[in-house]
């Protein structure tokens, strides 16, 4: 039987660390003369009061962690966190029901960005905070959780990364804490650095942050309705670079920060993401231009930039209506999305080097049934890709393009239009956040939607963020008993 103390003694003081944490909406509201301060005060005690209970009762707890116990810690963290994080929602503004309220916390910490809520201008700034902050924590957790957990867990091919996540099981608390030491200060200085870049260009200090915490988190979380519409132009171009800089391993920035750039040169992972990015703008602004005949070349080339790069990335952001762009750059759009952004990043869906490594096995397979008897090695950045690699690749996306197709049947069959059944799956599972569809509110909300499309669209975010071969394994009961 797996001893669930040292998960209940990690979780526990994560819990009062959000809690506490809720002290930064207080403030907000505090300074701009909100009474709504009072909902932040109270949820923040209860909150950090649980965290407490839960870690001194299991405070005795070994410190060193087993394989299925990581498995556990990292499915715990994403359903209890959010629990946590939507206690304010139902206790203050907006007043939400349980569904709305954990669907937005969940859509927060999985980065995904959809919002359950009908209006978000009229909302007190302490809220919306809270949201930006929810994505900028969901963000950081995964960065963490990818570079230390999956690897060992040997999650769709994570075990690549194993050498360069450092091999920690075993003993993962100690070694594990300095590792995200240096991936928090590098994720805090890039959040620093974007809501400076914000700051430049005419944000005032609030909405500098906010959109600093879901940019670099790629979430997607924006304060207002019309998303990041009310801030194009020069601003559109800062965010795409920081949405990139967040896509691109973590690790490499913590190698360059180090005084060791070349490895974030020569990885094959970036390289093919900025190239992919590339094609996908060029080819939606040669259609807009030549097919669709758009008049302004710069505003299009502008307005492509952002919102290919905030669906690549996985942010969802939007600055204008892509759904009059045409059939075939929203078809580049949903594939796109489908893609992700690189291992190892705030980014989500596939990953890039899941791709990599898909076309490397294509490849040999078709050389092998020109040469049967020649043997054709796969290797991966210049590495040989051990065949459990390759098959926990192929394991995943069998699983995802699974799960997606189950995904879509489920939403459609709640009575959603075939349109929004598909991109509310696509938007789900990777982890996006747009939803396109008659049943979508001006604010791009699902708040119309069914109490069990919401449910679905809350699974699909959480297994797809854990990506969904660590939550899996916990239906089997060979993993209770073992």
């Amino acid at each position: 039987m797996i001893d669930i103390r040292p998960v209940a003694n990690i979780v526990g003081k994560l819990v009062a660390t959000l809690g506490a944490a809720m002290s930064l909406p207080l403030a907000v509201d505090l300074w701009y003369g909100n009474p709504h301060w009072q909902v932040w005060l109270e949820t923040g005690f209860l909150t950090v009061l649980v965290g407490v209970v839960v870690a001194m009762t299991t405070r005795q707890a070994d410190k060193s962690l087993t394989i299925q116990q990581a498995f556990l810690l990292t499915a715990a963290l994403w359903l209890v966190l959010p629990l946590a994080g939507a206690l304010p929602f139902m206790m203050g503004a907006p007043n939400a029901g349980f569904t709305d309220a954990y669907f937005e916390a969940m859509s927060g910490f999985t980065t995904t960005g959809t919002t359950a809520f009908p209006e978000l201008d009229g909302l007190p700034r302490g809220t919306n905070m809270w949201r930006g902050f929810l994505n900028w924590a969901g963000g950081l957790g995964i960065i963490v959780v990818a570079m230390i957990f999956l690897p060992v867990m040997k999650v769709g091919g994570m075990q690549f990364f194993k050498s360069e996540g450092f091999d920690t099981l075993g003993k993962i608390l100690p070694r594990a804490f300095d590792i995200a030491g240096e991936m928090t200060a590098v994720y805090c200085g890039i959040t620093a650095l974007c809501t400076l870049c914000y700051l430049f260009l005419g944000m005032d200090g609030y909405d500098a942050l906010v959109l600093a915490m879901s940019t670099c988190s790629t979430g997607g979380f924006a304060q207002y309705d019309a998303s990041f519409g009310g801030f194009i132009g020069p601003l559109e171009y800062v965010a795409s670079f920081f949405m990139i800089l967040a896509s691109i391993p973590f690790i490499r920035m913590v190698q360059m920060v180090r005084g060791t750039p070349g490895p974030m040169w020569r990885d094959v992972q970036i390289r093919a993401y900025l190239r992919w990015t590339f094609y996908a703008i060029a080819v939606i602004v040669l259609y807009r231009l030549i097919w669709l005949k758009a008049d302004n070349p710069l505003d299009v080339i502008r307005e492509t930039v952002f919102n290919v790069v905030s669906t690549f990335s996985g942010t969802g952001y939007a600055s204008t209506d892509v759904t009059q762009w045409g059939h075939l750059s929203f078809a580049v759009l949903i594939v796109v999305g489908l893609i992700g952004g690189c291992t190892g990043s705030t980014s989500c869906s596939v990953k890039v080097f899941r791709y990599l490594v898909l076309f490397q096995a294509i490849k040999a397979q078709l050389r092998r049934m020109q040469s049967p008897h020649r043997v054709f090695p796969l290797k991966y950045d210049g590495r040989p890709l051990d065949h459990d690699v390759v098959d926990s690749v192929m394991a995943f996306f069998t699983l995802f393009m699974l799960s997606f197709g189950v995904l879509i049947v489920g939403l459609a069959l709640t009575g959603l239009h075939p349109r929004t059944a598909l991109t509310g799956a696509w938007t789900a599972i990777a982890n996006i956040g747009p939803v396109w569809g008659p049943e979508i509110s001006a604010n791009g909300s699902i708040h119309e939607f069914p109490t069990s499309a919401k449910w679905l669209m809350i699974l699909g975010m959480y297994i797809g963020r854990l990506e969904l071969l660590s939550v899996f394994v916990l239906l089997l009961p060979r993993f209770w008993r073992s």
